[in-house]
Formats: C-alpha cells, structure tokens, sequence
C-alpha cells in the first residue's frame, strides 16, 4: 500500500506544514492536503479551513477549491480534540483485534451500537469509548471512535471501528467500493429453492410501516445479497450463509423475506410465523418446532469481516464463533457448519 508522502517535520504535535511541489500544481486545496497529509479526509480539511486552521504565507486559506501554487507553503494546525458527547463506560467487550489505528469487536445480541432515544448509554460506543480511551485520536476532531458500519441490536458478530481521521478514511472508502468481506450466518424458515443465489432488490422504507424497510423496486439503494444453504432441517428450517456486496439496513433480513425464507426469531419481517412440520413426526408439540418459535430474537450472526488494513495494507480476515443460543439450535437440529466454514 503506498503510504502518503511526507513533508516537512511537524513544527508540533498539533502543527504541521506543507509544501506544494511543481507535479501537484493546480489541485484543489482540500484534495492536495487530504492526500499530503494522510491521515484527514477532506471532508476534515474543509472543516478545519472554515475554523481558519489552514493558512499560507499570504494569509488564511478561505475556499477548499482554491488550486494550489509550486512552492506554496501551508500550515494546519489541528485543535486537540473534543470530548466526545455519550459518556465513557466501563463495558465489557470482547476484542477480537485492536492496534493504534483500529479495533474489531465480537458485539453480542443485545447492545446498540449508538446512542439514541431509548438508547441512551450502554451502547458500543460508551463501552469502546471507555475500553480506548487516549488511543482514540480523534474523528473529524472529536475524540471517538469511527463507526463505519453497524449491526442491527439483536445481531450478534463481528464488527470493525476506526481509532482515527485516516483508518476511518480508509475504511469507509473501502465499505463505499464493497471491497470488505462480511459474511453472515442464518436460520431461516424454509428451503430456499434454488439452495444457492443472489437477491438483488433496491431496498428503502417500506410504505405500510415506516419503522420497517422493503424491497421497493426502482426506488430506494442497490442491494445484493449472495446466499447459500450449508444444511437443512426437513423442510422446517435452513442454515444458509449470506454474504453482502451491499451493506444497507436490514438487507439480510428484507431480502431473504422476499424470497418468502424470513429468519427465525424475526418477528418484524415475518419470522415469528407458523411454519408448516418438515414431516408427520414434527407436530405442534415438537420441541425443536417450540425452540424455533421462540427464539428471541432474529437469528442472524456475523460471522466474518476482512477487509485492508489502512496503514499497511495487508489484508485482514477474523471470523467470530457462533454464540451459544445459535449454536444450541443447531445442536438441537443436528445441524453443523461444514469443513472449512
């Protein structure tokens, strides 16, 4: 991966300066000092030109547009950060992966990655900002950390937050091209025929219940979703992995409804329905048939995530067991990944 170019030493921690040589004449401010820089988008470096924290030897830089001048010197001086808004919390988390610049959680069912009416703390973040707390060095220059993706309260796995400006960058532009790798474990009802494929459907509120998405034809975002079976239960249930090409709310979710094989414990989008019993032997008082109507919740983990590492480009890949009420399930279904998953 090739690293940006540096420059001049930093004069301080919280002050660098940056010459234009005569190949970048001609670029856009923002654009110029995002890649000289490294380690701020320019979405950040525009914020700090309207804060007058960019200047040149001629005065204040005022407009991200400007072009750039051969031999032209700039000084950012970047504030310490601010504290981040939701309160640190003393958490438990269980960290799959973490260095300086990022840090990868195994989230269990249950907690809320942000803070949000009816959720105010408890949340991921609380808990990564007090499991970080200096080596967070600031996103966009608030001492947090970069959430780049989500999964929904009650799925359980694997995700991945920046600790600052340049692997939240760089993992962002990455979720942007669907060039990380996510691969999600399911328990649907049904058999999905054919056992393997893709569902394609523009995804986006639904109209019949605004709290709920859809697939909604030519409105709403792309969504692709590659899934596979990897066992069954009679014609009761299925295990099928899915992996995303897309990340958008909900997607594994509202896309294998659709295909009428919503996820068991999946009341919003049909998965607390009555299914019909795989054979004469599977009656209403059936325990397997009791376990699966009342799973708590839907049954859906992320099982694994790679992606690139921002700073040196080796590319990483962590995969999270099943948690015990998945795997209790598939236990009592006589079910199990196969070799090589």
């Amino acid at each position: 991966m090739t690293q940006p170019k540096s420059d001049l030493p930093a004069v301080s921690p919280d002050r660098r300066i940056v010459a234009v040589e005569t190949g970048e004449a001609g670029e856009r401010l923002d654009r110029f000092l995002a890649a000289r820089l490294g380690d701020l988008s320019r979405s950040r470096v525009k914020a700090l030109i309207e804060q007058g924290m960019i200047a040149a030897s001629e005065g204040p830089a005022t407009d991200p547009s400007q072009k750039v001048k051969p031999g032209q010197c700039f000084t950012v001086t970047l504030p310490p950060p601010e504290a981040a808004t939701p309160d640190a919390q003393d958490i438990p988390l269980t960290v799959v992966y973490e260095d300086d610049d990022l840090i990868v959680i195994d989230k269990p069912a249950g907690m809320v990655v942000h803070p949000a009416p009816g959720n105010p703390d408890s949340t991921l973040v609380n808990a990564l900002l007090g499991h970080c707390g200096d080596t967070l060095s600031g996103i966009g220059g608030v001492k947090r950390p970069g959430i780049v993706h989500r999964i929904d309260k009650d799925t359980s796995g694997l995700l991945v937050a920046a600790k600052n400006d340049l692997a939240h960058a760089s993992l962002t532009t990455q979720f942007a091209a669907h060039s990380i790798d996510r691969a999600y474990l399911a328990l649907v009802w049904g058999t999905p025929m054919p056992p393997a494929g893709d569902i394609a459907g523009n995804i986006g509120r639904s109209n019949r219940d605004r709290k709920k998405m859809a697939v909604v034809g030519t409105s709403g975002k792309h969504a692709l979703t590659h899934y596979r079976t990897l066992g069954r239960y009679g014609a009761l249930v299925s295990l099928v992995e899915c992996r995303l090409e897309t990340g958008r709310t909900h997607q594994i979710r509202v896309h294998m409804a659709s295909i009428g094989h919503p996820l068991v414990g999946d009341a919003p989008y049909g998965g607390r329905r009555n299914r019909s019993p795989a054979n004469k032997n599977t009656g209403s008082n059936d325990p397997v048939k009791a376990a699966l109507s009342g799973f708590p919740r839907q049954a859906l983990h992320a099982r694994e995530l790679g992606f690139q590492h921002p700073r040196t480009g080796k590319r990483m890949l962590f995969q999270s067991a099943l948690p015990a009420d998945m795997a209790e399930i598939l236990s009592l279904l006589g079910l199990s990944l196969p070799a090589g998953n």
